[in-house]
Order: structure tokens, then C-alpha cells, then sequence
């Protein structure tokens, strides 16, 4: 039932994942303020990332969860609102809430495995949670973009915000899990930011390589999810078939997750990661050759699928780091989603800058390059086990 929920909540976000970059650029003009725009929605992701793991700190998954599925509703009625008044400001507010919806999807998802899953099954766990993730994004995009042109824009919000309320619906027959640390909702009296972030200065020091991958990951992730959408939408100008550019990034992981959960890797997960994310870069870079629509398809179906690997392995390193901090887990929680948060700050400008001067193929191309060279440095650099000061992390409670 919480897999099926997140796929309901999932199909929501990807309609609107693939509708609203194409929507925004068509309404602003520009790629670069575009992208300026969407990456507003990370910088409220980072902040809400310094503030979370002290105001959600009793907060277990179910109520994130909830959180989640609320604010994904307010996104799309606020996203209503720049179909009548379609002005920056309004944008802005839109990606503001955009970005509080992923940061308690996140909390709520990492919580849920890292307390209720044991240690040696949570690379399988987060990879099925992803097959679910993937169908609802290979879905989405395909059916945002039929909607947009049939139906027009405001059918597109009307399906994603229905979605939503199906995930809401059955959120209501999800009980409580038993597993899952259930505390007092009172918010803390005091919110330190300071303090946070020397938290995560302290955790950096030992983790910095996990978060280099979360990092880069978010970095193509976030250049598939706007200069992508694009590149899809004048690829199916070409031929029909070309605007599967977006999906098919998205399709292998329906198939690879089965295979990482049913591969069970317990040991050896951050170098598996780092071995793929080279993968995922090298393939990438290989669009500098794509002349015809199928190649550009061949690549994205390659990426996805080294990809596919990469992320429920990094998950999986969070989820047992989190598990071995205890009570003060969510604050390792905050640190690898912020890495997401700023890979879509400084993604969506730097691909809209990178789009603007060489256009959507090369900048792909640049950034396969860029993730192929840090998933090398990491393959020498990052240790077999990290080491995390127990007794530092205890003291901060």
C-alpha cells in the first residue's frame, strides 16, 4: 500500500515534472529565466533542509508522508492560479511550495526505510519503491504531454491533482506502521540553523563521496527535467516517436529495480554506485555523436539505466548511516536530500545557460563529461567503510 500511494503521488509530480518547464519557457520566453525559476524551488528545499530535521524531529513517516501529499495539492492549485495571472511572482510561490513537497517526500520516504527496513534488505526496498517511482514517470511525461496538446493546459493540472487525491485517499488506509518510531508532534521551542549546519559540517567530513554522487546524480536528474523536456518536445517535431527522449530516461528503472532488489547487495554499495555513475556519464557524453532520433533515445535508455542502479545503492549508504545515528538520523536525512536541493539550484541555471549559448544537445554532452571525471576521482578516493563519530553525533541530543 505505501508503494502504491507513492505511485499515485509520483504520477502527479511527473505530469507536472515534464508540463511546467515546457509551460514556463513557452510563458517567459527564456531558458535561462526559466531555469532561474526552477531552481527557486531547491533553494526553498536547501533552507527547508537546515530547518526540517529540528522541526520534524518527532514527526514520524506516515505524517510526512501527509505533509507531502497536502503541499503537492496546494502546488497544483497554485499552479491554477498562472493559467489567469501568469506572472513571475506567482511562479516563484509555485516552486516555492514545489520544493517543501519534495523535501517531506524525502524526509517521509528515508524515514520509512531507515527505521522500519532491516539493514540487509534496503537496497531492495528503495529499488522497488523506484520501479513504482519509474512507472509513474515514464507515465507522466506521455501523458502530460497528450493532455497538453489535446486537451490543453488545464487538463494537465486537473489529472496531476486528481492522482494526488487517490495517493490521499489510500494514505487514509495506510496505518500506522508499528516498526516506525511514532512520537509527540510539539515543534521545538528553539530552531537553531547555526547548530544545523555544523551538524552537517561535522557528517560532511566523513560522507563528503556519498553526497559527490547524490550530487551529480541530481545534476543530470535536474538537466533531463528541463532542458530535457525541451529537447524531447523539438525532437517530437522531428517524429512523433522522438518526445520519448524524457521517458525513456525514466523507463529502465521499472526493470533494473527488480534486478538490484533481487541482487541484494549489502556490501560494496558506494563503489557499485560510483562504477555506474561513470557509466551513466560516459553514455551521456556519447550524444555528442546522436545525429538521428533513435540515437538520442539509445542514450537516454542508457543513461536511465545506469542511473537506475546508482540511486537506491546511494540511498541504501544513507539509509544504514541514518539507521546507525539513532535518534539524531534525520539530520544525515537533511544533508544528502540538500544535495539534491543544491544539484537543482545550480543545475536548472547552469543548463539554461549551457542551452542558450550551445543549445540542449551539447550541454548534455558537457555534463556527462563533468559526471564522468568526478565518478573517476571518486573510484580512487572513497574509502570501503565510512566512519561515523558515534559518540559526537550521541552528544547532540
Amino acid at each position: 500500500m505505501m508503494s502504491l500511494m507513492m505511485f499515485f503521488a509520483y504520477l502527479g509530480d511527473a505530469i507536472l515534472s515534464d508540463w511546467v518547464p515546457s509551460y514556463m519557457q513557452e510563458v517567459m520566453k527564456s531558458a535561462l529565466l526559466m531555469g532561474i525559476v526552477m531552481s527557486f524551488s531547491s533553494v526553498i528545499g536547501f533552507l527547508s533542509d537546515l530547518l526540517f530535521p529540528q522541526l520534524l524531529r518527532k514527526f514520524d513517516s506516515r505524517k510526512l508522508m501527509l505533509m507531502s501529499i497536502l503541499t503537492s495539492l496546494f502546488f497544483g492549485v497554485v499552479l491554477w492560479g498562472t493559467l489567469i495571472w501568469p506572472v513571475v511572482i506567482l511562479f516563484l510561490v509555485a516552486m516555492a511550495i514545489w520544493g517543501v513537497y519534495y523535501e517531506f517526500l524525502n524526509f517521509g520516504t528515508s524515514e520509512f526505510v531507515s527505521v522500519s527496513i532491516p539493514a540487509v534488505s534496503r537496497s531492495a526496498v528503495w529499488a522497488i519503491m523506484g520501479v513504482f517511482r519509474s512507472i509513474a514517470y515514464f507515465i507522466g511525461p506521455i501523458l502530460g504531454s497528450w493532455l497538453a496538446l489535446s486537451h490543453g493546459n488545464k487538463s494537465v493540472l486537473i489529472v496531476s491533482v486528481g492522482a494526488v487525491c487517490v495517493s490521499l485517499v489510500i494514505w487514509f488506509f495506510v496505518g500506522s506502521d508499528r516498526n516506525v518510531r511514532v512520537g509527540d508532534e510539539v515543534v521545538p521551542e528553539k530552531v537553531n540553523v547555526w547548530m544545523e549546519m555544523k551538524h552537517w559540517v561535522t557528517l560532511f567530513e566523513y560522507v563528503w563521496p556519498v553526497l559527490t554522487i547524490s550530487f551529480m546524480l541530481g545534476l543530470m536528474d535536474s538537466t533531463f527535467w528541463t532542458t530535457g523536456t525541451v529537447l524531447s518536445d523539438k525532437l517530437a517535431l522531428e517524429a512523433w516517436w522522438g518526445g520519448m527522449f524524457l521517458p525513456f530516461y525514466t523507463l529502465p528503472m521499472i526493470f533494473v529495480g527488480f534486478l538490484v532488489a533481487k541482487w541484494g547487495i549489502y556490501k560494496g554499495k558506494k563503489k557499485m554506485a560510483e562504477v555506474f555513475l561513470l557509466v551513466a556519464g560516459l553514455s551521456l557524453s556519447f550524444l555528442y555523436f546522436a545525429n538521428v532520433t533513435f540515437a538520442f533515445l539509445l542514450v537516454s535508455l542508457m543513461v536511465g539505466a545506469a542511473s537506475s542502479v546508482v540511486w537506491p545503492l546511494t540511498d541504501a549508504v544513507y539509509s544504514d548511516i541514518v539507521a546507525r545515528m539513532k535518534s539524531e538520523g534525520k539530520h544525515m536525512i537533511g544533508l544528502s536530500v540538500s544535495m539534491i536541493s543544491v544539484a537543482y539550484i545550480v543545475g536548472p541555471i547552469l543548463v539554461g545557460i549551457l542551452s542558450e549559448k550551445w543549445g540542449e544537445k551539447m550541454t548534455f554532452v558537457i555534463v556527462g563529461v563533468v559526471v564522468a571525471i568526478v565518478a573517476l576521482f571518486l573510484l580512487k578516493v572513497t574509502p570501503k567503510k565510512i566512519r561515523m563519530p558515534e559518540s559526537e553525533i550521541q552528544a547532540w541530543d
